[in-house]
């Protein structure tokens, strides 16, 4: 893979990654599309790295702070806010990281090379998103804020992950959905998704170290995911403020009709 080539794909998964429209649906669809070879899962996976760091960047201090809270809560044997959230986000990994072990296969050697498959969770993803905002908001006259999240609803939001080893369907899309549907509101779902995106990606990257190789296009490659990632993420902190998630929902509507075009008729 060219260096120019590994810097428009770390781009891809920078802008892709956070908002809820699948980057590793975006890996595979975009270089087939351009005509482009795939970099492959452990190139995907570099990628991903990049975008780790850019949240943990980002993170950082909520990460400790939650941290920290967990330790006192122990030492004190009282669960403090910030400790609830600690271990609500460690719960809500491991439905997501034993599926991940599971499936791992299924899904490299089954799933990702049939682009109709990831074209129609892309779209169908896109329409549970629009649809579930839309009733979220209408439903909860108000809605909870991140301090406020549950163990059941963080379970809930852990085991939706689930469906996101499935490219197209989005880990941030099927969380935010998730979160979405149970009250939480825009900032606090958003959140959540972001942090818990962390162990998640992390655990993937362990996993897949032994075939990445750290060559030009791959350290390219980690980087442009690195800075767009940390834009991608201000970006949708910002824009949901005032917007709903309606724009990214059409976007993956509109990408998967194009996928499908192709299919059809340029094959």
């Amino acid at each position: 893979m060219s260096v120019f080539k590994a810097v428009i794909l770390g781009i891809i998964q920078g802008i892709a990654e956070f908002l809820p429209i699948s980057s590793s649906a975006h890996l595979i669809l975009i270089p087939y599309l351009l005509g482009w070879k795939s970099g492959g899962l452990s190139f995907d996976i570099a990628l991903h790295f990049g975008t780790m760091l850019a949240v943990l960047l980002i993170f950082f201090k909520d990460w400790w702070t939650f941290f920290t809270g967990a330790i006192t809560s122990i030492k004190e044997k009282k669960l403090n806010t910030n400790g609830k959230i600690f271990w609500y986000l460690v719960i809500a990994t491991v439905p997501s990281a034993i599926a991940g072990l599971l499936l791992d296969d299924i899904i490299e050697n089954i799933i990702r090379d049939k682009i109709w498959i990831i074209a129609l969770a892309l779209s169908l993803m896109g329409l549970f998103i629009f649809i579930g905002d839309k009733w979220a908001s209408k439903h909860y006259k108000k809605e909870k804020d991140f301090d406020s999240i549950t163990i059941k609803e963080a379970l809930i939001i852990g085991i939706s992950q689930i469906f996101a080893l499935i490219p197209g369907f989005s880990r941030s899309g099927t969380t935010i959905l998730a979160g979405r549907l149970q009250g939480l509101s825009k900032e606090a779902v958003t959140k959540f998704t972001f942090l818990l995106s962390v162990p998640v990606i992390c655990g993937a990257t362990i996993l897949e170290l032994k075939d990445l190789s750290l060559t030009k296009d791959v350290i390219v490659g980690i980087l442009s995911s690195f800075s767009m990632g940390i834009i991608s993420i201000k970006f949708l902190l910002s824009y949901i403020k005032k917007h709903d998630f309606s724009v990214f929902a059409f976007y993956r509507v509109i990408l998967a009709l194009i996928v499908f075009i192709k299919l059809i008729f340029f094959k």
